[in-house]
């Protein structure tokens, strides 16, 4: 994982509410094995034309969204399924932060297990965010605020231990294991 402390981009809005785990990676491609390429399966029932080809309605696939690593999603934005392969797709696609006024939490669980950073936001800023799309935005995830355009900015919630390992780039078992020396330690006095 990469660690995070600052996100600095446009906005990419997928105003939806409900878009569920099965839109965001449909299950047809839940059969690998490795992370990396999932992001061209990214919301492919939306993004591509049943002959294959990008759909240019669909808004990862115009110009303005090139290079956005924000997404600002609509309610309650990855229900459904538990489904890994979820945050691995925006990843691998280049989103690093979703930003809604709520999300599913086992998707927010397993966003933050995979390197994701998850954005709970007031109700005044995420329509702020929806009515400007493309807006430059940055995440700062050491003071927990996310800044609009004009300096106005808001705090958002994350646990310690999950910010923690974002900022460090590590997940729970990497965390453990920079423990390594003091767990041996802790067990050989014990015996």
């Amino acid at each position: 994982m990469q660690p995070i402390t600052h996100i600095r981009s446009s906005t990419v809005l997928l105003p939806n509410s409900n878009i569920d785990t099965d839109q965001i990676i449909p299950a047809r491609f839940l059969t690998v094995t490795t992370k990396v390429g999932l992001g061209k399966s990214l919301f492919a029932d939306w993004r591509y034309l049943k002959d294959g080809t990008a759909n240019p309605e669909f808004v990862l696939n115009q110009p303005a969204a090139q290079g956005s690593q924000i997404l600002v999603a609509g309610d309650n934005f990855g229900c459904g399924s538990s489904r890994e392969h979820a945050p691995w797709a925006l990843l691998d696609y280049g989103i690093r932060a979703v930003i809604s006024t709520s999300l599913a939490d086992i998707f927010c669980n397993n966003s933050l297990k995979n390197g994701l950073l998850p954005v709970i936001v007031d109700v005044p800023t995420h329509r702020w965010l929806l009515a400007h799309p493309g807006a430059m935005v940055e995440i700062d995830l050491r003071a927990l605020r996310l800044t609009l355009p004009d300096g106005t900015h808001t705090s958002f919630p994350l646990e310690a231990f999950a910010r923690h390992c974002l900022l460090q780039g590590q997940d729970e078992l990497s965390f453990l294991r920079s423990k390594l020396a003091d767990i041996e330690l802790y067990e050989s006095c014990r015996h």
